[in-house]
């Protein structure tokens, strides 16, 4: 990657008016949050833990919900920060020319780096709360995480009694056609698309990109490994993600690369 290729992103980026973050577990491993598939991810380390992952498993089997609980207790995110990716994507929101932020990651971490409310779009739901599979009930992840460590090991709704669940959405489970549709109109409405540490390679949210190229936008890959869409993008940056954001969001006349 050269330098030259780094200035004319960020010219890009300078030049547009509605800009349009997708972003995957990549953006979150540099906060110190494991990917699932990664070679150091959850799931290739431990590959029962996908069923903790898994709608069915977890609504049948207790010993599945005792340990999904344990894992929300203790999953790094609670001790994680935004880093200096998530500050880039803020800082081009106080610019005024980031219009969403559509995230594939349940850690909220954009919502923690300040992005106004509504620019996140979260589209496979939030580990930082909780809902009932029974009556509806949501709330935040907290107190519910407080009864785990007092010794409830799957604690159920208090209003109802039914399985407590992270507001999160597993295999088995059918997004939110809503949040879907939310996030393809800004990806169609998009005059430049920043695809961010995402494989692409997960259906729906992957075609914003072709759906953003076919409505006239200019799509910037940046992501270590190749992705199904490298070759429809105007520029695929390689470096980490920590380094290239920053620069790329750099306002005019900030120093050069």
């Amino acid at each position: 990657m050269t330098c030259d290729l780094l200035q004319l992103v960020r010219g890009w980026v300078d030049q547009s008016a509605r800009i349009v973050a997708l972003t995957g577990a990549g953006i979150s491993t540099e906060s110190g949050i494991p990917d699932f598939r990664g070679p150091e991810g959850v799931w290739t380390k431990n590959p029962k833990a996908e069923r903790l992952s898994n709608i069915h498993f977890y609504m049948a089997d207790p010993e599945v919900r005792r340990l999904a609980w344990q894992g929300r207790l203790h999953h790094p995110a609670w001790t994680a920060g935004p880093n200096a990716g998530h500050r880039a994507l803020l800082a081009l929101e106080r610019r005024g020319t980031l219009h969403a932020v559509v995230t594939q990651n349940i850690d909220g971490l954009h919502q923690q780096a300040g992005h106004a409310a509504g620019t996140v779009i979260e589209v496979h739901g939030t580990m930082r709360e909780v809902t009932c599979m029974a009556c509806a009930w949501r709330g935040p992840a907290g107190p519910v995480l407080d009864r785990v460590r007092a010794g409830e090991e799957d604690p159920p709704c208090e209003r109802c009694g039914g399985i407590l669940k992270s507001a999160t959405i597993s295999f088995g489970q059918s997004l939110d056609p809503a949040v879907i549709s939310r996030a393809m109109r800004a990806a169609e409405r998009a005059d430049l698309l920043l695809a961010i540490g995402t494989s692409l390679q997960v259906y729906p949210i992957a075609g914003a990109v072709p759906l953003a190229k076919a409505a006239g936008a200019r799509v910037v890959i940046v992501n270590a490994e190749p992705t199904p869409f490298d070759d429809i993008a105007d520029a695929v940056l390689r470096r980490p993600i920590g380094e290239i954001l920053p620069v790329i969001s750099s306002p005019p006349g900030a120093a050069d690369p």
